[in-house]
C-alpha cells in the first residue's frame, strides 16, 4: 500500500506545482487519511518538494487511529503539549525554503489561518480548494473492495433485523440494534447515524429515530451504512408492517421504485450528473410529487459518506468509471409517511456489465 499512497501524494504534488505552489498543507482528516493511510488526531500532512511529512501533536504508537500509517512516510511529533500542528507544519515549510504554501482554506479556521500568518508572515498562502477531494472521486479496486465488504455487512445486519419481531419496538431501539449488528459483523461502526422511521415519519431523509413504536400497517423506512477500513456505504429500504400493504402504499412504492431504477440505469461513464438526477426526478415529478422531492437524488461515497459527485439538478460534471455513488430517491407525504429506496453502486462501462450494485437486499415491498 505504501506505493499507492506515494502515488496519490505525487499526483497532488503535480497539481500544486502546476498552480504555482511547491508545498501544500493537508489538514482535513479524510484527506490526510487518503494520502497517508491514517489520520491520527490533530495530525496534518506537509507535502514538500521532494519529501512529505506527517506532523502530529503526540506519539502515534498505541493511540486509537483509524487505518495504518504509510511506513515510508516520515513523522514529526511536536515536543510540547498544546501546539498547533498546522502552524508547526507551515513553520517547517518556511524553514525548508518554501515561498508559497497551498492550504485547505475551507477546512482551516480563521484563528488557525491567522496563527499561520503571524508565525510565517512571508510565506504566501494559496487555496488548495478541493484538490484532494477531486483525486478521491475515482476509486481504485482496493477502495471498491472495502465498500463492497461494507455493503455486505449492512445487507447482513438489515436482513437479520427483518427476521425479528418489529411491532411494538421503538425507532430508537431498532436503530441501536442495527448499529450493534453492524459492529458484530465486522464493521468499524456505522457510516452515519442510522435512520429508522415509522408511520408518518417514514420516507424522511436523515430522520432522527424517536420513541414512536412500530404499529400494524405502518410503512417502515430504514437507512443505514457500514464503515469498513474507513470506507462508508449506504443502503435504504422501505417495508410495510404486519399486514398486506394498502393500495396507496403500493402505488407510492412502485413509483419510487421506478424512479430509483431509472436513476440506476442511467449510471454510465460519461453520463452527466444532472442527467442521472433528472432521470429519477422526472418519474416522481410527472406523478405530481414535485414539492415532496429531496434536493438531490444521490451522491458519492468513500472515506466520507457524502462526497463528490453530487447527483442534483444543478450539478456540474460527468461520471467516470469506478466512481461509487448512491441513488436514493424518495417521497414523504406529510401526516401519512413515505418511501425511500437507496442503493450504493459503482459506475462501470457497459462492456463490464454496467453499474455494479453493492447493496443487494431485496427491493420487493415486503410485509413484515
Amino acid at each position: 500500500m505504501s506505493e499507492v499512497y506515494a502515488t496519490r501524494r505525487s499526483r497532488l504534488r503535480e497539481r500544486c506545482q502546476a498552480s504555482g505552489s511547491a508545498t501544500a498543507l493537508i489538514s482535513r482528516p479524510a484527506n490526510v487519511r487518503y494520502l497517508a493511510g491514517a489520520a491520527p488526531q490533530n495530525a496534518v500532512l506537509l507535502l514538500g518538494r521532494t519529501e512529505d511529512l506527517l506532523v502530529c501533536s503526540g506519539p502515534t504508537d498505541g493511540r486509537p487511529t483509524e487505518g495504518r500509517l504509510d511506513e515510508a512516510l516520515r513523522t514529526h511529533t511536536l515536543s510540547g503539549p498544546g501546539g498547533d500542528t498546522a502552524v508547526a507544519a507551515a513553520d517547517l515549510a518556511a524553514s525548508r525554503g518554501a515561498e508559497s504554501l497551498a492550504v485547505e482554506e475551507r477546512h482551516l479556521t480563521v484563528a488557525r489561518h491567522r496563527a499561520i500568518r503571524s508565525v510565517v508572515p512571508r510565506l504566501r498562502l494559496a487555496d488548495l480548494g478541493a484538490g484532494v477531494e477531486q483525486l478521491r472521486v475515482v476509486k481504485d479496486e482496493e477502495e471498491i473492495s472495502c465498500l463492497r465488504i461494507g455493503a455486505e455487512i449492512a445487507d447482513q445486519a438489515l436482513g437479520e433485523l427483518l427476521e425479528s419481531i418489529l411491532v411494538g419496538r421503538t425507532e430508537r431501539h431498532l436503530a441501536l440494534e442495527l448499529e450493534r449488528r453492524l459492529v458484530d459483523h465486522g464493521a468499524d461502526g456505522p457510516a452515519f447515524p442510522t435512520a429508522v422511521a415509522t408511520g408518518p415519519h417514514s420516507g424522511r431523509r436523515a430522520h432522527r429515530p424517536t420513541d414512536r413504536r412500530v404499529e400494524e400497517g405502518d410503512f417502515l423506512s430504514v437507512c443505514l451504512g457500514a464503515t469498513y477500513r474507513g470506507y462508508r456505504c449506504e443502503i435504504g429500504r422501505t417495508f410495510v408492517i404486519g399486514t398486506s400493504p394498502a393500495d396507496w402504499q403500493i402505488e407510492l412504492y412502485d413509483l419510487v421504485f421506478a424512479a430509483q431504477r431509472a436513476g440506476r440505469e442511467s449510471l454510465a461513464p460519461g453520463a452527466a450528473c444532472r442527467d442521472v438526477d433528472r432521470a429519477a426526478r422526472q418519474v416522481l415529478d410527472s406523478a405530481g410529487h414535485h414539492a415532496a422531492l429531496p434536493s438531490l437524488t444521490g451522491h458519492g461515497v468513500g472515506l466520507e459518506i457524502d462526497e463528490d459527485p453530487q447527483l442534483a439538478p444543478a450539478a456540474m460534471g460527468k461520471l467516470d468509471a469506478c466512481v461509487p455513488v448512491t441513488v436514493e430517491p424518495g417521497v414523504h407525504l406529510p401526516g401519512r409517511g413515505g418511501v425511500r429506496i437507496d442503493d450504493t453502486l459503482v459506475v462501470r462501462p457497459e462492456a463490464d456489465g454496467g453499474p455494479e450494485l453493492l447493496t443487494i437486499t431485496t427491493k420487493e415491498l415486503l410485509a413484515l
